[in-house]
């Protein structure tokens, strides 16, 4: 087997570079020979994951957080798409957000996780494809492994992103408190909501999540009834309410406690189209993809039902 290793240096505040001796004694131990290769940008994971596709690769492991994952699970599906050759995909997860190794249930331990990969017989997973609109107001697309949302987490995401303590803290305090911080700032949307062939939801919204996973936002469990592979998102809609008081029941979203709550409506589908009502740039909500926000609404959320080789 030719295995390859995308390693994103930074993640989790550098603790796999920083243990690196360590993390490839693991890797030699469970897969013998192993390819490295190292992000140094935004995007490089896709790219970097693509070439080793292409290259014959049997499985490329993502050694990061939810961003180096997603990013290399896009670059393996671009290549299954354009030679039809299916590379199996394996998670070292170690950054600020783990969210979607976190729904697998991998063990926190290094050595644990490989072993648990190397064992283990893949499985034909869902992945989603989102079209989009990117920040210099083009139409972009890409896949996405967890979850895609827009409204505050979008907001959330890029000050998560951009807080100095990313890496140093704890996930889910840091999602906590830029969360909480965020949503004192936001100020609701009006969008459109249309999935599949049903009639279109106008809500005034917080926020919008088409979940493939179960958990976002370093452990909310926003969608507890997902599955990766039953063909559908969930779709989960938090309506505009009281701010102190969704403050308040922000909490429920951890221990996945909020199906009935009355500002949650949630529904299932394989295509999601959201479009801003009204005013495009006052109602145009950031989109998150995975923990990253490269752009807003309007966008397409399409189920690609089990197009990923997922070894956990």
């Amino acid at each position: 087997m030719k295995v390859g290793v995308v390693l994103n240096p930074i993640a989790g505040g550098g603790r796999l570079k920083r243990h690196w001796p360590e993390v490839a004694a693991a890797l030699k131990k469970h897969f013998g020979d192993f390819e490295l290769r190292e992000t140094q940008a935004e995007g490089d994971a896709e790219r970097l994951a693509l070439d080793l596709a292409a290259n014959g690769f049997d499985l490329v492991i993502a050694a990061g957080g939810d961003g180096t994952a997603s990013e290399v699970a896009d670059g393996l599906l671009q290549a299954r798409e354009e030679g039809g050759r299916t590379t199996e995909l394996g998670l070292l997860p170690c950054g600020t957000g783990i969210d979607f190794a976190r729904g697998l249930g991998l063990p926190k331990e290094i050595d644990a996780t490989l072993k648990r990969i190397a064992e283990a017989k893949a499985k034909a997973v869902d992945a989603g494809r989102i079209c989009y609109i990117d920040d210099h107001g083009a139409l972009a697309s890409r896949h996405f492994i967890n979850i895609a949302s827009l409204g505050l987490s979008g907001a959330t995401d890029r000050a998560v992103n951009a807080d100095k303590r990313k890496g140093r803290t704890s996930a889910k305090a840091l999602f906590l408190w830029r969360t909480v911080v965020e949503f004192t700032r936001y100020r609701f949307q009006e969008v459109r909501i249309t999935v599949d062939d049903g009639a279109p939801v106008e809500a005034r919204m917080a926020l919008v999540a088409v979940a493939n996973g179960k958990f976002f936002g370093g452990g909310m469990m926003i969608a507890p009834d997902a599955e990766l592979a039953d063909g559908q998102f969930d779709i989960v809609i938090l309506r505009a309410a009281g701010k102190l008081k969704l403050i308040w029941d922000i909490r429920l979203l951890y221990g996945g406690r909020h199906r009935n709550h009355p500002a949650i409506t949630i529904l299932r589908g394989r295509k999601v189209v959201v479009e801003p009502l009204g005013d495009v740039e006052k109602n145009g909500a950031l989109v998150d993809i995975d923990g990253e926000s490269p752009g807003r609404i309007p966008a397409t959320f399409e189920i690609l039902p089990g197009v990923l080789a997922l070894r956990y």
